[in-house]
C-alpha cells in the first residue's frame, strides 16, 4: 500500500525543470499524475492548478536546445499514483 503520510503536499504550481523557481525535488521522489480536462497527460513539464494550465513540450527546439512549451488550458488535477 502507499504510505500517504510520507508524501509532501502537492503545490499549486510545479515544474519539472530544475532551473525553475517552481521546482521541488522532494515531490519528484514519488510518482505524480496530472489530469487535464479529465484525461491523464504524461508529457507535462509544468502545471498551475489555480490558473488552470499545463505546459507541454512541442517538437520544436529553442536556440539552447530546449523544447518550446505549449500552454494547454483547462481543469487541472494533480495526484500521487
Amino acid at each position: 500500500m502507499n504510505d500517504t503520510t510520507s508524501q509532501p503536499a502537492l503545490p499549486d504550481r510545479l515544474s519539472v525543470n530544475p532551473r525553475s523557481p517552481h521546482h521541488v525535488a522532494a515531490i519528484f521522489e514519488h510518482d505524480i499524475g496530472i489530469r487535464v480536462n479529465g484525461k491523464e497527460r504524461f508529457d507535462v513539464e509544468e502545471y498551475c492548478i489555480s490558473e488552470g494550465w499545463v505546459k507541454v513540450p512541442s517538437k520544436s527546439l529553442d536556440r539552447r536546445g530546449q523544447p518550446l512549451l505549449l500552454t494547454v488550458k483547462g481543469t487541472v488535477e494533480a495526484f500521487y499514483r
